[in-house]
């Protein structure tokens, strides 16, 4: 147990993320994993349709995986997380191969776009806070000889990666300008949840 946590209370995260699991625990929070399975793409269709800011959408998924979550683990504080990437008005998802990745980057090339990262708690099945971050990206203009190289360089493990990149790793090449909270570019805006635990006083420091 960590000597920053009170342990009186218990955390898990509903999320499969290896980064934010990362994020979690660099911070020296201990939790417990909860595999939850939502259907993320039906839950994007039913709030596209009621005309909501598309930004709350990060939230929203977040929300259904914290309830989701919550459902298995009582007295527990479970975290769900969710990040969407906007360009303009649309919302772009993780490719599922290399050619969709690259056609992905050719869109992105020169462009700005942003990266809404959200978390939300849960206990016993009532969502108990959410919040989201977001971050402003502008790529370089890349040449589709540059976008095929860095697609060998990196390989299929930045398809886990919404916008086809790491920035940890070498999607760092890809950028000229960011603006914003660096874990929140990863998944999980920690300052914001942080902040929350001490609020909740489930944090020493």
């Amino acid at each position: 147990m960590s000597a920053l946590w009170k342990p009186a209370h218990a955390l898990a995260l509903g999320s499969k993320s290896l980064t934010r699991r990362q994020l979690l625990e660099a911070a020296g929070l201990p939790f417990e994993v909860v595999d939850v399975a939502v259907d993320e793409r039906a839950i994007e269709a039913a709030f596209l349709r009621g005309g909501r800011p598309t930004r709350e959408l990060a939230s929203v998924l977040a929300e259904a995986k914290a309830l989701a979550a919550s459902s298995s683990r009582n007295g527990v504080a479970c975290i769900g997380a969710d990040q969407i990437l906007l360009l303009g008005d649309e919302i772009l998802h993780k490719s599922p191969d290399i050619a969709d990745l690259k056609a992905k980057l050719a869109r992105l090339s020169g462009r700005e776009h942003l990266l809404i990262s959200a978390f939300a708690v849960a206990r016993d099945g009532q969502l108990l806070h959410a919040e989201d971050d977001v971050a402003r990206l502008r790529m370089r203009k890349l040449s589709a000889r540059q976008i095929d190289i860095y697609a060998e360089a990196a390989g299929d493990a930045v398809l886990s990666s919404v916008g086809g990149y790491q920035l940890e790793k070498l999607g760092v090449h890809l950028f000229e300008a960011i603006d914003g909270d660096h874990t929140t570019i990863l998944g999980l805006p920690m300052l914001k949840l942080l902040r929350w635990l001490r609020g909740a006083g489930m944090v020493r420091v």
